[in-house]
């Protein structure tokens, strides 16, 4: 397994995370979305950094090649979002998606956060198989609290109950 590390979203890093996350949208997936479409990617400080939040990268010999967001919704919940991993290091073997998310749970555990919330499109396979693998469980829409921020490609709802 190569070294990855896992650090926050630093000043600078904004174009790097376009460059995983929109051909992973794209080009993969076929979701026809732009940059533009997704203005939180623009602000990630304010966006994700803030209350309980937060946004990490992962970064192999210096380039960002996954993604992960943590959105502060109140009331001691959060949303999980924008979780990419670049192709050429996915899978078990690199580990890059479950060292993604093992911080994401860390931080929501000494933030003292309850539930964590996502929602992903139904192109996602392998994502709903990791989710279900670590702990999520699917749950209807009706289920999401009302501060949960919708995104339109959003077709399926997972809950990880934190603690």
């Amino acid at each position: 397994m190569a070294d990855i590390e896992i650090r926050p979203f630093a000043a600078g890093d904004a174009d790097a995370v376009l460059s995983v996350i929109l051909p992973i949208q794209r080009e993969e997936f076929g979701i026809d979305i732009t940059a533009d479409a997704q203005p939180d990617l623009r602000v990630i400080p304010d966006f994700y950094q803030s209350g309980k939040g937060q946004f990490w990268v992962a970064v192999k010999d210096g380039a960002i090649v996954g993604t992960v967001g943590l959105k502060d919704i109140g009331n001691n919940q959060a949303a999980l979002r924008k979780m990419f991993v670049s192709a050429e290091v996915r899978g078990r073997e690199h580990g890059v998606a479950a060292l993604l998310l093992d911080r994401l749970i860390a931080h929501a555990r000494d933030a003292g956060l309850t539930d964590i919330f996502l929602g992903t499109t139904d192109k996602f396979v392998a994502a709903h198989r990791f989710y279900e693998k670590n702990g999520f469980s699917e749950i209807a829409k009706s289920a999401l609290p009302r501060s949960f921020p919708l995104m339109a490609v959003d077709s399926k709802f997972y809950r990880y109950k934190v603690g």
